[in-house]
């Protein structure tokens, strides 16, 4: 491909001044060839922690070390050439200090080559949030219902649903919007409060179990796609049963090689005789 034809990836600017405009569309994606399949119909690859539970089978994103999300992201960059790519910090890489967080981010970023880092957390980590946008370091905010403070917080329930709730969330957003995050991720959220925090804060929203008011959506790829078995979240719209589809590709091969008429002879290497 030619420099002139070489295709131009998306930048932070470009997505934060989505606010308002065309609704961002963002999905998670953890190897090249998922990025590969992604990248030319979404705005934002999100190498989420979620790779925890997705890819190795974890009870919860608190196991995800620095060093997956670094091997994940890299992967991700690489398979992409379109969509803005961010990764997510994960628990407890960037909550002791801003120098910790700056460590941890200048890490990620140098080795993936992504466009920004996520981390979650409010009026807690602003001033984190804003010790690395004075650095360079793009941020993409976390609130609502954060899946890293899930003990703290009990649970997956929906947040919100209490004046007190709306009210620290509503606070939380403000914070580390006004600390310079570009985009905000509101999760698991009553819908009023999210159309709220969209309409209150500068940087774009992304939505997830939120609002279709947000400035963006996100799903967790393997959700959308029904590769992962078991509970599906109320906020998810599955659009394709591939996991089903892979069962029955599996059954079928079995088959096959149990009934030996695969390899065919379509499929093998016949001896080439001379002249």
């Amino acid at each position: 491909m030619s420099a002139t034809t070489q295709i131009k990836r998306i930048s932070v600017p470009e997505i934060a001044a989505r606010k308002g405009q065309q609704p961002i569309s963002v999905l998670t994606a953890y190897t090249v060839s998922t990025a590969r399949l992604l990248d030319p119909h979404v705005d934002c690859l999100l190498v989420g922690d979620s790779l925890g539970m997705v890819v190795y089978g974890l009870d919860s994103t608190l196991g995800v070390t620095l060093e997956m999300m670094i091997a994940h992201g890299a992967a991700v960059v690489r398979g992409s050439a379109r969509a803005c790519v961010v990764v997510d910090l994960p628990w407890a890489t960037y909550q002791e200090s801003p120098q910790q967080a700056f460590r941890n981010a200048a890490r990620v970023l140098a080795e993936t080559g992504a466009q920004a880092v996520k981390l979650e957390g409010g009026e807690e980590m602003a001033d984190t949030v804003d010790f690395l946008v004075r650095r360079g370091i793009p941020v993409m905010g976390h609130v609502g219902l954060t899946p890293q403070a899930v003990n703290a917080l009990g649970g997956y329930r929906a947040r919100g649903r209490s004046d007190a709730e709306q009210h620290k969330i509503l606070g939380d957003a403000r914070a580390i919007a006004e600390a310079g995050a570009f985009s905000v991720v509101v999760e698991g959220v009553v819908e009023p409060l999210a159309r709220q925090i969209t309409e209150s804060i500068p940087a774009v929203t992304i939505g997830i179990g939120a609002s279709a008011a947000c400035d963006g959506q996100v799903l967790v790829s393997d959700d959308m796609l029904g590769l992962f078995g078991g509970f599906t979240p109320k906020f998810v719209k599955r659009y394709a049963a591939l996991g089903e589809q892979i069962e029955a590709a599996a059954a079928a091969y079995t088959a096959d090689v149990q009934a030996r008429v695969f390899p065919g002879p379509e499929h093998v290497f016949p001896v080439k005789r001379p002249g």
